[in-house]
């Protein structure tokens, strides 16, 4: 018997190699003549906004533009873009870039449509709309935030706080994936593994919504991105390989939005938040010693899945032995794509363990969606092992 579930996604899907020199035609039926553009000071500099920004203004957008997103961004970072906003009097918000850009401009569409109290929209399901029109535009393949109807910041000095609600999935996104094209091998790669995770993660989920949709969904990013991670790595150019990864990226973004992610990124947060390891990189330095950690009850789970990811495993009808090559495998491609494979090799001391296992409990809502149980006894072991 299939169980109700609910699934949410983006209103419009746009995939389409050179669309965001289209911004103009493609976002002002949405966001109307005045809009916020949200990215960071790289893209900016780079270049990479410059098509979208000039389309935008010869369709007679007026554009306020703020290109100050940081990694991991702060509390003071999204105040900042919805007083910029504010002062602009704008219609509607454009976000452009990597997810930490996407989450900032969701949560400023949110804060400028509806004036609601940010401390009450906190968590699951609390914040309540309207937002402003929202277009969202990855310009990394990993995230999936341009389909997710979450938002993370960084409250304070550590803490990662979360909104969680419908009302900021955009109403367009935008796939472009020439904007990937100049990604450097280690953020394709940590990127790129991310959205591996998303997959997994949601494939195992606890969460009483885990669906045939999502299933199926993060099976096809799976097989995605499993195809073309090396290629996208070792071939930046590769435009083909490029769209594989932005398409599988948002398919495993539209999986997890609705069965959502687990102790791989609860365990993965102290890492970023205290640290300031790129994201995808926290993932995969704790991803093969998680699910080693859940295999005892999630076994069957992985190896219903190990194939999309990696054909070339052997075939075998013992789920324990396809479980175990493909956690082996998992991790041997961390090392393939040149990425840091232990926690001690990205600068943690292992002084800091402890302070990590206690810091990954504050990440309950995560924690709950884990196919087995993880105090903080287990997630200082896990820490151990990647370290």
């Amino acid at each position: 018997m299939i169980a109700p579930f609910t699934f949410n996604t983006t209103k419009s899907v746009v995939f389409r190699p050179g669309a965001a020199a289209g911004m103009g035609e493609l976002a002002k039926p949405t966001v109307g003549e005045r809009c916020l553009f949200v990215t960071d000071p790289g893209l900016r500099k780079l270049g990479l906004c410059d098509a979208a920004l000039a389309d935008l203004e010869a369709a007679g957008v007026a554009v306020t533009v703020f290109d100050r997103v940081e990694a991991d961004p702060s509390l003071a970072t999204l105040m900042a873009v919805t007083e910029a906003g504010r002062a602009a009097d704008v219609t509607g918000v454009i976000g452009f870039g990597g997810g930490s850009s996407l989450d900032v401009a969701k949560l400023a569409a949110l804060l400028l449509g509806s004036g609601e109290d940010l401390d009450a929209a906190w968590g699951v399901a609390n914040a309540k709309g309207p937002r402003l029109p929202l277009v969202l535009v990855p310009t990394t393949a990993g995230t999936g935030s341009e389909v997710t109807p979450v938002s993370i910041i960084t409250v304070g000095e550590e803490e990662k706080r979360g909104v969680s609600s419908p009302v900021i999935l955009p109403d367009i996104a935008v796939l472009d994936a020439e904007l990937t094209l100049g990604l450097p091998p280690a953020i394709t790669a940590a990127t790129g593994v991310d959205a591996m995770v998303h997959a997994i993660e949601a494939y195992a989920s606890k969460r009483a919504n885990n669906n045939p949709v999502s299933k199926l969904l993060a099976r096809e990013a799976l097989r995605l991105l499993g195809a073309n991670i090396e290629t996208a790595v070792m071939d930046g150019t590769d435009v083909e390989a490029r769209g594989a990864m932005l398409l599988g990226s948002m398919l495993a973004g539209q999986a997890f939005a609705n069965s959502p992610v687990a102790a791989v990124h609860a365990l993965a947060y102290p890492i970023g938040g205290t640290f300031h390891v790129p994201h995808g990189l926290s993932n995969a330095l704790v991803l093969p010693h998680v699910l080693r950690f859940n295999a005892p009850v999630a076994a069957d789970l992985y190896a219903e899945i190990a194939h999309d990811a990696f054909p070339h495993l052997e075939r075998s009808n013992d789920a324990d032995r396809l479980c175990t090559v493909f956690i082996d495998e998992l991790a041997g491609l961390s090392s393939k794509l040149g990425m840091e494979t232990r926690l001690r090799d990205v600068g943690i001391p292992e002084t800091a363990l402890e302070k990590m296992a206690a810091d990954s409990m504050l990440q309950q809502r995560l924690l709950v969606n884990n196919p087995r149980d993880v105090n903080e006894a287990d997630a200082l072991a896990i820490y151990r092992e990647a370290w």
